[in-house]
C-alpha cells in the first residue's frame, strides 16, 4: 500500500489538501472522484523522511483501536463483507498510521489470509488477547457477535484506563511545578537572600541554616546531582528489563499504600474481564489462561495464572490456587468455585469485572477527592519552611533594633 499526498477541488471549487491510502495511482483518483473531488495533484510520500515522521510521531494509540473495533463491529453486524468493511474503514480513520495498516490488512485479507492471522502479523498493535478472539469469531462463524463484544470490552478498560491517567494529571502537574520551583529558589533566589543574614554573624535558625546548606549543596554539585540522576533513571531502567526487576516493581505496586488496592482490582478486572471475553467467543480453558496470562499486567498475577493452568492441568478445581494468595480477595475463588459447580464460570467472571469496575471507580473518585487537599498541604508545609527560613531570622535581626 502507498500513501498519497494529494490537493484537489470540491464542487464549489474549494481547495482541499490531505492523504489518502492506496495500491496505485489511479485508485486513489478514483476514491477521491468518487467523494466529489477533482484531483489537481496526487504525489506519492510512501518512503520520504516526512512520511515516516508523520508516522512515528503519530502511533497507533488505545483510543484509535476502540474505535476502530466498534466500527468494524457495526459494519460486519450489517452483513458488510471483511474485505469491503476494511476498505470503509480506511477513509473513515484520520491516523495516517492506522490507515496504512488497515489497507495492508485489507490486501492480505482480499488475497486468502484469514482475518486473524493477518492481525496476529502486527503483534506491536494486536495483542494476542485481541487475535485469539477475532479467531473463535471466526471458527464459530460468529465474528459478528465477537467483535461486538469485543468492542464492549475494549471500550471499558479504556474508559477506566482514561480515569486513572485523568486522575494523575493534576497531582503530577501540581508535584513537578512546586519541585520546577523548589529548585530556582534553591539555586538562585534563596542564596541572594541569606547572603545578607550571613554577613551579619547572628546565630540563624535551624530551619534557615538547613536551606542555606541544601541551596550551597544544590548549586556546588549541580552536575554530579544529574548526573547521578541520570545514572540512576539508567540503571533503574536497565534492572526493570530484568524479570527480577519487573517482579520487584510489580509487588511494590501491590503494597503501596492506598494504591496497592486499587492495582489489585485493576488487575483482578482485567483478568475476569479477558478471561470471560475469551470464554464467551469459544476459547478453551486453558488456552484463556495461557492467553490472560500474557495480557493481564502484572508478574504475580501472572504467576497466579500459570499457576492456575498447571493446576487445572493436574486435575485440581480452578479456584485451588487463588484460593490460597494473599493477593486475591477470598470472595473471588469463592464465586469461580460456584461458577465452576453451576457451569457459569464466564457468568461469575462478568459478575467480577462488574464488581471491581465499580470499586475502582469509586476509589479513583475518592482519590482525585483526597489529592486536592494533600497536595494544598505539601504547598502549605513546603512554603511555611520558606517564609519561615528567610523572614524569621530577618525578624529576629530587626527586633534587636
Amino acid at each position: 500500500m502507498s500513501i498519497f499526498k494529494y490537493q484537489a477541488q470540491d464542487a464549489a471549487g474549494n481547495v482541499k489538501r490531505g492523504q489518502i491510502v492506496s495500491l496505485s495511482e489511479n485508485e486513489a483518483t478514483g476514491k477521491l472522484n468518487k467523494k466529489d473531488l477533482n484531483v489537481i495533484s496526487l504525489t506519492d510520500v510512501t518512503n520520504t523522511t516526512l512520511s515516516k515522521i508523520t508516522r512515528f510521531i503519530a502511533p497507533i494509540k488505545t483510543k484509535d483501536l476502540v474505535i476502530f473495533s466498534r466500527q468494524f463491529s457495526v459494519m460486519i453486524s450489517a452483513n458488510v463483507p471483511v474485505v469491503e468493511s476494511l476498505l470503509t474503514l480506511i477513509d473513515q480513520t484520520d491516523n495516517i498510521s492506522l490507515k496504512n495498516m488497515v489497507s495492508e490488512i485489507a490486501f492480505e485479507v482480499d488475497g486468502g489470509a484469514f482475518l486473524s492471522d493477518a492481525l496476529a502479523k502486527r503483534p506491536r498493535i494486536f495483542s494476542e488477547f485481541f487475535v485469539n478472539i477475532i479467531r473463535s469469531g471466526e471458527t464459530s462463524g460468529k465474528l459478528d457477535d465477537v467483535l461486538s463484544y469485543l468492542a464492549d470490552e475494549m471500550e471499558k478498560s479504556y474508559d477506566i484506563s482514561a480515569k486513572i491517567k485523568g486522575a494523575m494529571i493534576y497531582p503530577i502537574f501540581i508535584i513537578s511545578a512546586l519541585f520546577g520551583v523548589g529548585i530556582v529558589l534553591m539555586v538562585y533566589v534563596i542564596p541572594n537572600l541569606t547572603a545578607i543574614l550571613t554577613e551579619t554573624g547572628a546565630q540563624l535558625p535551624l530551619s534557615t541554616r538547613l536551606v542555606i546548606g541544601t541551596s550551597d549543596f544544590l548549586r556546588n554539585y549541580a552536575i554530579l546531582i544529574i548526573a547521578a540522576i541520570i545514572a540512576l533513571i539508567i540503571g533503574a531502567r536497565l534492572y526493570l528489563k530484568t524479570y527480577t526487576g519487573r517482579r520487584n516493581l510489580d509487588i511494590i505496586k501491590l503494597r503501596m499504600p492506598i494504591f496497592g488496592k486499587l492495582f489489585k482490582y485493576i488487575y483482578l478486572m482485567r483478568f475476569s474481564r479477558s478471561l470471560s471475553t475469551l470464554l464467551k467467543g469459544g476459547v478453551t480453558i486453558t488456552r484463556s489462561l495461557e492467553i490472560v496470562a500474557a495480557v493481564v499486567g502484572n508478574i504475580i498475577y501472572k504467576e497466579l495464572i500459570l499457576e492456575t493452568l498447571e493446576s487445572i492441568n493436574d486435575g485440581n478445581p480452578f479456584s485451588t490456587v487463588f484460593e490460597a494468595s494473599n493477593y486475591v480477595p477470598k470472595m473471588v475463588p469463592q464465586m469461580i468455585s460456584v461458577g465452576e459447580k453451576t457451569g457459569k464460570i464466564d457468568a461469575v467472571l462478568d459478575r467480577i469485572t462488574d464488581f471491581y469496575t465499580r470499586e475502582s471507580s469509586n476509589m479513583l473518585d475518592n482519590l482525585s477527592k483526597l489529592m486536592e487537599p494533600l497536595i494544598m498541604v505539601i504547598m502549605g508545609v513546603g512554603v511555611g519552611v520558606m517564609v519561615a527560613a528567610v523572614l524569621l531570622p530577618m525578624y529576629n535581626l530587626a527586633s534587636q533594633f
